[in-house]
C-alpha cells in the first residue's frame, strides 16, 4: 500500500532545511578549518556547487521515480540492481557515521567536559528506543527544529558581525589546493540533507513539481546561512574553533550571556537530526533487506508498532560503536565518503535519463560526478581507507548472496 501524499511544497522545503541547517552547521567548522585554512570560503563555494549539481540530479530522478528509497531506487531503475545496491549501501554507511557525528555534536554542546562520550551513547540509545515505539519526526516538529536552529544561528551571526574590539581571530594556516578540496569534502557533510526530500516521493503532493522546487529552495537557503556563519567564524575565531565552535564564537565575541541559547539550539538540532537519521536508515535498511541486499533478518516489521525494530536496533548498536571508537573529524570524514559515493551514482543515474525526463543539462551531472570523485579522493586518509573497506565488504556480501542463490 503506498504512503499517503500529505506534504506540501512548504513542508518539503522545511524538511530539507531542517536536514541541512541542523547539527552539521554547528559541528563542521573545526575539521573544515584545519583542512582549508584561509581558503574556507572557497571550500564552502566548491561544496555548494557540488551539492547544487547533486541536488538537480536528485530532483530530476525524483520527478520520474516518486517512490521511497532515494538513489537506491533510482539507480536500480536507471542503471541496474548492482548500482542500486552500492548506492543504498553507501547511504546506509554514510548516514550511520552521520548519526555518530550528530550524537557527538549534541554531547559537545550539552555535556560537561569528560562526559561527552557517555552522553552521546545515551542519546543514541534513548532515540533508538523512541523509534522502536513508532515515534518519529513530523513536518510540524521539523519546522520547530528549523526555527530553533535559525534562532541560534542568528545569535551567532549577530555576534560575529558585531564582535567586541578585543576579539582577535587566531591566525589561519595558508590555504593549499589539496586542503581546500579536503575542506570542501568535509563541508559537504553539512549539505547532504536535501536527499531527505527526494526520499519522500510517496508522501509529497504533486511530486513532479514540488520535489525539484523544494530541493533547490532548501539548498539556496542553506547556502546563505552557511556563508553568513562561515564569515562570522573567520572574523572571530580563525583557527581556534574547538569542539563547540559556535558557542565559543559567541563567548569570544563578547556575547557570553547568549552562549546558552546557541548551546540549546545546537543540542536541539543535533537530537532532531539524529532522530530523523535513525528513522531514515532503518527504513532504507528495511527496503534493502526486502530485496535481500541486506540480511532478510532486518526485513521484519514489528506487528504492533509497525516499525523495522530489528533494523533500528542493529543500526543504533553500530552507531554507539562508532561513538566509542572515533572522533568527530573521523565520523564526518567517513560520512562524507559514503554520501559522496551515493551522489556519484545519483549523477550517473540522472545522466542516463532520456529527453522526456530531462529537466537539467547533462553538464550539471558531469560536474556533479567529477566533483564527487575529486572530493572523495581528498578526504582524510583513514576515513577514506575505512570507507573503502566497508564498501568492499558490502559488495562481497552481495556477491556471496547471489552465488548461494544460484547454487
Amino acid at each position: 500500500m503506498p504512503l499517503a501524499r500529505r506534504l506540501s511544497l512548504r513542508d518539503a522545503v522545511a524538511i530539507g532545511l531542517g536536514s541541512m541547517v541542523g547539527a552539521g552547521v554547528f559541528s563542521v567548522w573545526e575539521p573544515a578549518l584545519d583542512a582549508a585554512g584561509s581558503g574556507l570560503l572557497v571550500a564552502l563555494a566548491i561544496a555548494a556547487l557540488v551539492a547544487y549539481c547533486n541536488a538537480t540530479s536528485s530532483a530530476q530522478l525524483a520527478a520520474v521515480h516518486p517512490v521511497a528509497g532515494g538513489t537506491y531506487a533510482y539507480a536500480r531503475a536507471e542503471i541496474g540492481p548492482w548500482w542500486g545496491f552500492i548506492a543504498g549501501w553507501c547511504f546506509v554507511i554514510g548516514k550511520i557515521a552521520s548519526c555518530a557525528a550528530m550524537a557527538m555534536t549534541f554531547a559537545a554542546y550539552a555535556a560537561p567536559a569528560g562526559w561527552q562520550v557517555p552522553v552521546a551513547v545515551a542519546a543514541v540509545a534513548a532515540l533508538a528506543t523512541v523509534n522502536c515505539f513508532g515515534v518519529t519526526r513530523t513536518a510540524l516538529l521539523t519546522r520547530i527544529l528549523v526555527v530553533v536552529s535559525l534562532l541560534g544561528l542568528a545569535v551567532v551571526v549577530a555576534a560575529g558581525l558585531t564582535a567586541a574590539p578585543g576579539a582577535t581571530p587566531e591566525p589561519l594556516p595558508d590555504a593549499t589546493a589539496y586542503g581546500v578540496l579536503q575542506g570542501a569534502g568535509l563541508l559537504f557533510f553539512a549539505f547532504a540533507g536535501y536527499a531527505r526530500i527526494a526520499t519522500m516521493g510517496e508522501e509529497v503532493v504533486d511530486p513532479a513539481r514540488c520535489i525539484p522546487r523544494a530541493i533547490v529552495l532548501a539548498l539556496a537557503g542553506a547556502v546563505l546561512v552557511y556563508a553568513l556563519v562561515a564569515v562570522s567564524v573567520l572574523l572571530v575565531l580563525g583557527a581556534d574553533a574547538g569542539t563547540a565552535p559556535l558557542a565559543h564564537l559567541v563567548a569570544q565575541a563578547g556575547w557570553a550571556p547568549l552562549a546558552p541559547v546557541v548551546r540549546i539550539a545546537a543540542a536541539t538540532a543535533s537530537l532532531g537530526a539524529l532522530l530523523a537519521l535513525l528513522t531514515g536508515i532503518g527504513r532504507t535498511s528495511l527496503a534493502m533487506a526486502r530485496e535481500a541486499d541486506l540480511p532478510r533478518f532486518l526485513a521484519k516489521v514489528d506487528d504492533r508498532w509497525q516499525v523495522p525494530r530489528r533494523a533500528e536496533i542493529v543500526v543504533a548498536t553500530i552507531v554507539i560503536g562508532i561513538v566509542l571508537l572515533a572522533d568527530l573529524r573521523g565520523a564526518i570524514g567517513f560520512s562524507s565518503f559514503g554520501v559522496l559515493l551515493y551522489y556519484l551514482i545519483a549523477n550517473a543515474s540522472a545522466f542516463r535519463q532520456g529527453a522526456p525526463a530531462r529537466r537539467y543539462p547533462r553538464a550539471l551531472q558531469v560536474i556533479g560526478a567529477l566533483g564527487c570523485l575529486v572530493l572523495v579522493n581528498t578526504l582524510p586518509v583513514l576515513s577514506a581507507a575505512i570507507g573503502t573497506g566497508v564498501v568492499l565488504l558490502g559488495v562481497g556480501y552481495r556477491m556471496l548472496r547471489l552465488r548461494l542463490a544460484r547454487d
